[in-house]
């Protein structure tokens, strides 16, 4: 049975400004986007979104929902996460428990 997991994404300090992002960044957020997008298509990531502030602060976060057969799956495609690797963001996991969803 898949259960439900997530993990929240925060940008590093020094990203905060979005105006600082280096051609480097802005590939990187590129390719982060993309993981996310094929881990929909193949229905593991269930939802993925960010808060949108400029500049963004300590209190703004990305998060992936994830489905998953186990928790090692879920923490293995959070490690993979582009943004992770690249040390564009840091991120942490947590089980979820999906209450309500609209119809």
């Amino acid at each position: 049975m898949k259960k439900y997991f997530c993990y929240l994404l925060h940008l590093y300090p020094e990203f905060y400004h979005h105006s600082g992002w280096t051609e480097k960044e802005n590939e990187l957020i590129g390719i982060h986007f993309n993981y996310l997008k094929d881990l929909c298509e193949k229905k593991i990531l269930f939802l993925a979104g960010r808060t949108v502030h400029e500049p963004m602060t300590e209190k703004d976060f990305g998060i992936a929902i994830l489905e998953t057969e186990t928790e090692a799956e879920a923490l293995s495609y959070m490690e993979n996460d582009p943004a992770v690797k690249g040390k564009l963001m840091y991120a942490e996991l947590f089980d979820f428990s999906l209450a309500l969803l609209r119809k």
